[in-house]
């Protein structure tokens, strides 16, 4: 149960926008631009970064529903994002998508984390600064998304279906507010 007396029924980050949409409005365009706007990583990679940085910080919610996501970006190869978040090191990815990962592990324990030779790592196996630029912005926005669902308690869908429909909405449709389509 909430924290807060969010809508009944509403997972996730969703009942808190619909809660506060004022505030709400500007988190999912922000997470649209970082996951559905232009970048030189695809869609699907971002959800997985997204889901990957969330399973660190254990936002089950978010972990669930980004990777379930990627997993409908990825259509085929969507079993790599089940490799990723349990061990991204011998997952079937680039070893830019490696290096970008373990940038966003970084973000995760600290900002200050993030060192020179990560960066050059990543240079090293393709990453532009656009690339490392939207992982790093990725991870940081989900820290604070992952502490905003899990601070205010908000509801943990426990079965894997919802996640599979949420992951559908998601990758048709991006993140666009509750009751707007």
């Amino acid at each position: 149960m909430a924290h807060i007396s969010a809508p009944e029924g509403a997972p996730g980050i969703r009942s808190l926008v619909m809660f506060r949409p004022e505030t709400g409005q500007h988190l999912y365009a922000l997470a649209q631009v970082l996951l559905r706007g232009e970048s030189p990583l695809s869609e699907a990679e971002r959800e997985l970064i997204a889901a990957y940085f969330s399973s660190r910080n254990d936002c089950i919610y978010c972990m669930c529903s980004h990777a379930a996501t990627a997993r409908y970006l990825f259509k085929d190869k969507k079993q790599v994002v089940d490799f990723v978040l349990d061990d991204y090191q011998s997952a079937p990815i680039s070893s830019k998508l490696k290096s970008l990962l373990n940038i966003a592990g970084k973000v995760q324990q600290s900002g200050k984390a993030v060192l020179p030779e990560d960066v050059t790592e990543a240079h090293s196996h393709g990453a532009n600064d656009r690339d490392i630029h939207d992982t790093v912005l990725i991870a940081a926005t989900f820290c604070m998304f992952n502490r905003y669902v899990d601070g205010l308690a908000s509801l943990t869908p426990t079965d894997p279906a919802a996640y599979e429909e949420m992951g559908k909405r998601l990758g048709e449709k991006g993140y666009i507010l509750p009751g707007k389509t």
